[in-house]
């Protein structure tokens, strides 16, 4: 990609960094190099990158750029959650959010200006689609999230305190932010080469997630060349239901995911898929629902992670209460399925992917057709 006319190199994995160099005549351990200076030690000036050749540099200077996006607005939460909304451009905006935790800190990432995919109840759907995000803007999100928390970690401490280059304060990379990631994946699989990378990101295969719908033919197109972490979008433990808060469902239904996960599982770094289920009071929340999951997780060695609905306006929906949670997920750890409750982050920053965006720009006056799903009665959901 190119920036100001300029070749990009914020987005370029090893091979790429490799082809480039060597069409210019150079040795192909520059390709080494130069992610270690981007990602890093977080520079985006060739004059700062020492050990290269003054000649290379130059090359440098004259044809390339290091360009990320430049953040609108960053929030914090009460309990540590940061959240990052970045100019897209012509009024777009996306949205990064780290969590940190006491043995981890989860950057989830954006891949898409809004989504096509228009799951019912999700905030970034509400927007409609705008563009695909290029692998430079996908990565580039990491890069700011790591050079910021960098700093804020460099001032906090002192003397013997002092950060290094490798320190994993982001241990893991989850692409469960705005967009359906596989539906821009000649994009995303660059981004996620670079973060296994050991001369930029490098971090394990385990602690890297792509979270998708279920696009399956894509999905099965990740394990040969890229094989991650996978979560898969349920939300539903039948097709009827299923087709109406995941329209792609209509195109792969449970059959066919439930196969595409299974073949996932040969060449994935974990044994086990993750299955996410937003908790919806009243329409997949129920009894008999949790009696249906249960069949579909014994088909799949899976682990089942419940979330807590972060209610916006325009879905029409409620989160289900605690008391409903908490017997959901005991019926299926009884049933002996691994079961996890998401803990709420970061409600007082608008935590849910794509609340802070949507207050950029509706570009497909979607929310004026959410606005009436708003208005149909549960039980036409269910």
């Amino acid at each position: 990609m190119r920036t100001n006319g300029k070749i990009n190199l914020l987005g370029m994995d090893a091979a790429a960094l490799r082809d480039l160099v060597t069409s210019w005549g150079d040795k192909p351990f520059r390709a080494t190099q130069l992610p270690r200076w981007i990602h890093q030690r977080g520079v985006d000036s060739f004059d700062q990158m020492s050990d290269l050749a003054k000649t290379f540099r130059q090359r440098l200077i004259d044809e390339c750029d290091i360009q990320a996006p430049s953040i609108i607005l960053e929030k914090v939460a009460s309990d540590g959650t940061r959240k990052w909304l970045f100019d897209m451009g012509q009024h777009n905006a996306i949205e990064t959010v780290f969590i940190p935790e006491d043995d981890r800190g989860t950057l989830c990432i954006s891949s898409q200006v809004g989504c096509t995919v228009a799951c019912r109840f999700c905030s970034t759907g509400h927007q409609g689609f705008s563009r695909n995000l290029t692998s430079a803007e996908i990565i580039g999100q990491l890069w700011v999230a790591r050079r910021e928390l960098m700093k804020d970690l460099a001032s906090a401490r002192t003397g013997d305190g002092a950060i290094n280059e490798n320190e994993h304060i982001i241990s893991n990379v989850v692409m469960m932010g705005m967009g359906e990631p596989l539906l821009n994946y000649d994009q995303l699989l660059p981004a996620l080469r670079l973060m296994l990378d050991n001369h930029a990101y490098n971090l394990s295969r385990r602690r890297v997630t792509v979270s998708t719908s279920g696009v399956v033919p894509l999905m099965d197109r990740l394990s040969q060349d890229c094989p991650v972490a996978l979560a898969v979008s349920l939300h539903a433990p039948n097709d009827a239901l299923r087709d109406k808060l995941i329209p792609l469902n209509k195109k792969f239904p449970l059959k066919e995911l439930i196969a595409a996960c299974n073949r996932y599982l040969e060449f994935a770094p974990r044994d086990f898929i993750t299955f996410e289920y937003i908790m919806l009071d009243g329409v997949n929340d129920q009894d008999e629902h949790a009696k249906e999951l249960i069949q579909i997780a014994k088909q799949v060695n899976c682990k089942l992670n419940l979330i807590p609905f972060n209610p916006f306006p325009e879905s029409g929906l409620q989160r289900s209460p605690r008391d409903s949670v908490t017997r959901f997920a005991k019926r299926l750890q009884d049933a002996g399925i691994v079961t996890t409750v998401r803990k709420t982050r970061g409600d007082d920053i608008d935590a849910a992917c794509g609340q802070l965006a949507g207050d950029v720009k509706d570009r497909t006056k979607i929310s004026e057709r959410m606005l009436r799903l708003k208005h149909i009665p549960i039980k036409e959901i269910l």
